[in-house]
């Protein structure tokens, strides 16, 4: 594992989010959710998310996560993705989100 600085650490701009939708990625190639967030202050962000082992999109309304919100958009097949939503990766790829244990403000920064 790389090691990086803890000035590195500060330039990934990690916050809480809402999601205020998440259906199906017909386009995508490997199983996946179009999803929306909302961040408050940072406003609405939406993102490709491969989490449709543990998650259905009805269930994802209303979940808070956690996402790096500073890269730059990346195309996905017909969708620019704006933010990167974290996880813990398993076996199998299976994704459980970071969440905060607690409901709290969208846009709150995680540092």
């Amino acid at each position: 594992m790389d090691t990086i600085t803890f000035s590195d650490f500060t330039k990934v701009a990690m916050h809480v989010g809402t999601i205020i939708h998440a259906e199906v990625f017909q386009e995508a190639k490997i199983p996946a959710y179009k999803v929306i967030i909302d961040f408050g202050e940072i406003g609405i962000k939406k993102t490709s998310a491969q989490i449709t082992k543990l998650y259905q999109p009805e269930d994802l309304i209303g979940k808070q996560v956690v996402a790096v919100v500073n890269f730059p958009p990346k195309q996905i097949a017909n969708f620019m993705s704006e933010c990167l939503i974290l996880g813990a990766v398993g076996d199998d790829n299976v994704v459980s989100l970071i969440a905060p244990n607690h409901e709290m403000k969208n846009g709150l920064k995680i540092g």
